[in-house]
């Protein structure tokens, strides 16, 4: 026959939930908190959507280069783009000519 030799204690049993509460505390804080939570993702989305424009005006910008080297590539040569890219570069025109800058 088995016998106690130990009284049941009243702290014994919240030992148990008291544990559970602590963790679920300290998961349910860094999960909005921590550097992967809530806030953290909120931070991330901004950042990616002010990327993302900076990367579509950058994209535009590359188109608009790569139609002016293909205007003065070997195979066509345009003059008048040859003519304005020199003019430019030197900051030199002719007495007769109207310079609008854009």
């Amino acid at each position: 026959m088995w016998t106690k030799h130990h009284k049941k204690r009243r702290l014994g049993r919240f030992i148990v939930p008291a544990i559970t509460i602590a963790f679920l505390s300290y998961f349910s804080y860094h999960s909005v908190h921590g550097d992967f939570g809530l806030r953290a993702m909120e931070k991330f989305e901004r950042t990616r959507v002010t990327r993302q424009a900076k990367l579509d005006v950058l994209i535009e910008e590359r188109k608009r280069l790569e139609r002016e080297v293909s205007l003065m590539s070997d195979g066509s040569l345009e003059r008048d783009m040859l003519d304005e890219k020199a003019r430019f570069a030197l900051n030199m025109s002719r007495a007769d000519e109207i310079v609008i800058f854009h």
